[in-house]
């Protein structure tokens, strides 16, 4: 008679499992907001919404991950913010709606699952619902051994978020002479880290533990600074302004996520002498001998977040945003012209 087998002997330990579960629970209830109505292990996550809030609600959903730069994470050992990211990534997608997150969900899937390594990436995550003011309602995690290599895993999640269908912010009504103000990022992000692992790892042979004076870190550190989630500036920003557009500057940098916001026959001329250059980017572009439009095609490059305003508030904008302590920056305007985005490197 053949050896009676069970779900561990295939590499799957419901155990473990339920360790995580016990693990992530104080993470999870620390995001809860007046909507949530399920708890934790419920097989669906339920929000209710405040219909007096609205007169006609709108859902505005995202979703992403978190790119090779998990790759970063498993090399440093760092794993407690790259669910930071993982939120970041939705949320600020959302916000270019105009839309307030309500909740998000996420996907964590490992070859083994290791309850202490996945409870570090949900505290992450809870982290982020926090500063996005989103409620962590529900996720999975799966083990599936033979998928990923040993300690490998990847993350993955969805926002929803709410907006009056007559606040909605489409980019229809952004038209020549307005203004571009740029919001500073926390550092790359999380998009362009496969031409940062090509750089820094496989031309210059650097090592993650490897201290950068001119990062004041590591250069690991540097690399796992989690991605800046925007909901509180540009939720104050639409109490108090009318925001013509926005855009989120992930994969593809300026030339390609700027002009996602402008209706048909808009671009823009942009001049980078103000934007503050963190150092991590100009490393970057002197180890990998990059040129600076490439740069500006796949990184950030020091700014986050994009709006679009009317010159007439312009300067409100910029004074109200570094009241409340934003190094906001004047990028450029608006122009009639079929073409692609003009950035100027004076």
């Amino acid at each position: 008679m053949s050896e009676k087998l069970t779900y561990k002997d295939s590499g799957v330990d419901i155990h473990a499992g339920y360790e995580t579960v016990r693990l992530i629970k104080e993470h999870v209830k620390k995001t809860y907001t007046e909507g949530v109505m399920t708890d934790i292990g419920s097989f669906g996550g339920m929000f209710s919404i405040d219909k007096s809030k609205y007169e006609e609600p709108v859902l505005v959903s995202g979703t992403d991950g978190v790119g090779t730069k998990l790759m970063i994470a498993f090399k440093t050992g760092i794993h407690d913010t790259i669910g930071e990211d993982a939120v970041a990534m939705c949320v600020n997608d959302v916000l270019c709606q105009g839309a307030k997150p309500l909740f998000f969900l996420d996907y964590i899937s490992m070859g083994k699952l290791e309850p202490q390594k996945a409870a570090d990436i949900v505290k992450g995550v809870s982290n982020g619902c926090i500063k996005a003011g989103a409620a962590l309602i529900g996720g999975e995690t799966a083990e599936m051994p033979g998928l990923y290599g040993e300690g490998e895993y990847d993350i993955a999640g969805f926002c929803v978020g709410i907006a009056d269908k007559s606040k909605l912010i489409d980019g229809s009504k952004i038209t020549e002479g307005d203004v571009l103000i740029g919001l500073p990022s926390s550092g790359i992000h999380s998009n362009g880290y496969s031409l940062v692992r090509k750089i820094l790892f496989e031309r210059k042979n650097y090592d993650v533990n490897q201290y950068i004076e001119k990062l004041n870190c590591t250069i690991g550190k540097a690399l796992m600074i989690p991605t800046r989630i925007y909901s509180k500036i540009i939720m104050n920003l639409l109490s108090e302004f009318e925001i013509k557009g926005m855009a989120n500057i992930t994969g593809g940098g300026f030339y390609e996520n700027i002009p996602r916001m402008f209706p048909e026959g808009i671009t823009a001329d942009i001049e980078t002498k103000n934007i503050d250059l963190p150092p991590i980017f100009k490393l970057l572009q002197k180890e990998g001998n990059v040129d600076i439009d490439e740069m500006y095609s796949t990184f950030n490059m020091g700014i986050g977040m994009v709006i679009t305003v009317s010159d007439k508030i312009s300067g409100d904008v910029v004074e109200y945003l570094q009241s409340k302590g934003e190094k906001a920056v004047v990028l450029g305007r608006t122009v009639k012209r079929k073409g692609r985005l003009k950035i100027c490197h004076s």
